[in-house]
């Protein structure tokens, strides 16, 4: 059962929620957060399906100890693996995923391509899918894999010419093949946003979904009455495996 009082949770399998984290924070100024970065597990998007359900429900269980009123999957191969398991297990608990945002793009593109840069474990997942199938039928969608991005991010290695030359090697054929809007599909990714529109230099939009996450986090809290009083003074916890 979700604590009313409590945190709101957030885990990754490592630093790539924070973009998440802080989206929330300048939305919710007064709602604590418990963060748990599973680096010791990191990247999920390789590990099998079943693996990510086990670490996930690991990680659950340790956000309600802390007395957690909500739990946000801040990890897009997390959420595609295990958020259907989450909920079925904990159904008092409101849980908060996160999907590649294929449908604003898909809308929003004048080319008629859009470049999907995420890790095999969310184009395998049913969010994804589900939401290409509705909202991309009449667009191209480039899923491309770019799990290298995730080392880049957890090393801190997030400008210089060599993180460079690892990104344009990804970026640049979605630019030749006509892609307007390039989605980041794994939390990591926005940590390299500033990097990924210097090659994209106006040729394409590219997508972060952190502050729609954290608005649909705001409402989900205020539909089930679990927002924090102005007058309440958050604590911030940090967890790093």
């Amino acid at each position: 059962m979700a604590a009313k009082g409590g945190a709101v949770g957030f885990f990754d399998s490592g630093l790539g929620g924070l973009c998440i984290l802080d989206a929330f924070k300048e939305l919710c100024p007064h709602e604590s957060t418990v963060y748990i970065a599973d680096s010791k597990n990191c990247p999920y998007g390789n590990k099998p399906a079943d693996e990510i359900v086990r670490l996930a429900e690991r990680h659950t269980r340790r956000l309600l100890k802390r007395g957690c009123k909500m739990i946000v999957v801040a990890c897009n191969t997390a959420t595609a693996a295990a958020i259907d398991t989450l909920r079925a297990e904990w159904p008092d608990v409101p849980f908060i995923g996160i999907e590649p945002a294929v449908k604003p793009a898909a809308l929003r593109s004048k080319t008629g391509v859009v470049g999907v840069l995420a890790t095999a474990g969310t184009f395998g997942g049913r969010l994804y899918n589900e939401t290409k199938a509705k909202f991309a039928r009449d667009v191209t969608v480039i899923a491309t894999v770019a799990d290298e991005f995730v080392e880049l991010v957890e090393r801190k290695e997030i400008s210089g010419a060599a993180a460079e030359r690892v990104v344009r090697a990804r970026i640049e054929p979605l630019l030749k093949a006509g892609c307007d809007k390039i989605v980041l599909g794994c939390t990591h990714f926005p940590h390299l946003k500033p990097l990924i529109e210097k090659i994209c230099d106006g040729r394409a939009e590219v997508i972060d979904p952190s502050d729609a996450v954290a608005r649909q986090a705001r409402r989900v809290l205020s539909a089930r009455s679990l927002l924090a009083p102005a007058s309440a003074k958050p604590s911030h916890v940090f967890i790093r495996t």
